[in-house]
């Protein structure tokens, strides 16, 4: 995929971890939720089939995984709002949303309802747009991403200063995921010809209903996929939480955050090496049902290793393959509800996540760049001593915000 752009580029930049310039942010003050609707629960369970898919993608990858679907759903909702024709489609099949359009509005909904204020844990989520000054962006457009998103316009001097508004977008990137995603958009990203940039953001710092013990914490083997063993910090607490069992031996539990509101799942398989076959039969029917196994333990001795993850994902190969192939197309890629002719197709997708995981909770970030344009019998404890997966979820909404996969902490 060529990187040089040679026609009128539109960059969609899809921040998680960040607060926008119509941001919604959690602060320390309670405030009543907005009613949860049946459109936004829509958006929550298209979400998960996402989420999946484009798991089902990336775990080819080497190594330890994560990345924030939510984010990249949002984002891709929000570029979906100006797509038209087979390119829309396309775009919402992928994303299992209906062409109704309210349902695909209320992914901005969702935004709306997890960065309202809670005391217990910091959620924040945002959109904003960049655009080419002067530029006939569609009013009803931009009305749309303000109204529904909060994403409010900013004008760009992509044309004039495309090296000082690269750095501009990376700075404001670090500063709002406090410096956890650096230069998310590398040299030459921007150019001369990009037109506009559309940013999502979503930040995630929670502590565990019940710490992990830290004078417990202690160098443990973990057993790798190879039959190797390595050394990794092992974290050691007796915990209220769910745990199930299957009868392949995969087994997992679920460590909720203060207030229960937002948990991480962690699901293990039966040996080391059962990775790769626990995430082949991993689909949203498959994981419903295991969840709704988990039975509650008031008293469970629980030990995980701390670890973090820090890392790129390409996303725009995987996003072809799942069948969204008019948006990366020169000849079929239709984007005129951005702007009049805009005809310009997606050519690339940058993901960068992070997370750490320790005694006293987790903390999440991840940003993601869209580029239109010529871019491009079981045991009484739970031990979690071999590679696993992971998600951090709604738990009532069932909303996977971040997920991932622990090969080596």
């Amino acid at each position: 995929m060529s990187r040089k752009i040679i026609l009128p580029v539109l960059l969609v930049v899809l921040v998680a971890g960040a607060v926008g310039w119509f941001a919604w942010k959690t602060e320390k003050t309670e405030a009543a939720l907005p009613p949860w609707t049946d459109d936004m629960q829509v958006v929550a369970d298209a979400n998960n089939k996402f989420a999946l898919d484009l798991y089902g993608k990336l775990r080819d990858t080497e190594g330890n995984l994560f990345f924030s679907p939510y984010s990249v759903h949002t984002a891709l909702s929000m570029t979906a709002v100006g797509a038209r024709g087979t390119t829309r489609e396309q775009m919402l099949k992928v994303l299992h949303l209906p062409s109704d359009e309210n349902k695909l509005l209320a992914a901005g909904d969702l935004g709306r309802f997890y960065a309202t204020p809670r005391r217990s844990y910091e959620l924040s989520v945002a959109n904003s747009l960049w655009g080419e000054a002067g530029d006939p962006w569609r009013p009803e457009f931009l009305d749309i991403q303000k109204q529904r998103f909060g994403a409010g316009f900013q004008e760009a001097d992509f044309g004039g200063n495309p090296d000082g508004e690269c750095e501009r977008i990376n700075r404001w990137v670090e500063e709002k995921t406090h410096d956890r995603i650096k230069e998310l958009l590398s040299p030459g990203k921007i150019a001369r010809d990009t037109r506009m940039v559309l940013a999502n953001a979503i930040f995630f710092k929670g502590k565990w209903t019940t710490e992990f013990d830290a004078a417990k914490t202690a160098d443990a083997p973990f057993h790798l996929a190879d039959g190797t063993r390595t050394k990794v910090r092992m974290m050691y607490g007796n915990m209220k939480c769910g745990l199930g069992h299957q009868r392949d031996g995969t087994s997992m539990v679920e460590l909720p955050y203060r207030t229960g509101e937002i948990s991480m799942v962690v699901i293990v398989p039966k040996l080391p090496d059962g990775l790769p076959a626990l995430e082949r039969q991993l689909t949203q029917e498959t994981l419903t049902k295991w969840l709704g196994g988990l039975t509650d333990r008031a008293d469970l001795e629980v030990s995980i290793p701390r670890f973090k993850i820090e890392m790129p994902s390409e996303v725009a190969k995987h996003l072809k393959t799942l069948g969204m192939t008019d948006a990366f197309s020169m000849t079929a890629a239709d984007f005129s509800g951005m702007a009049p002719g805009f005809h310009q197709p997606t050519t690339d997708v940058v993901h960068k996540a992070f997370v750490e995981v320790n005694e006293e909770g987790t903390e999440a970030a991840a940003a993601t760049a869209v580029v239109v344009g010529v871019l491009s019998s079981h045991p009484s404890g739970f031990y979690v001593d071999h590679p696993f997966l992971f998600l951090i979820r709604d738990v009532k909404r069932g909303t996977i915000l971040f997920m991932g996969r622990v090969e080596k902490p």
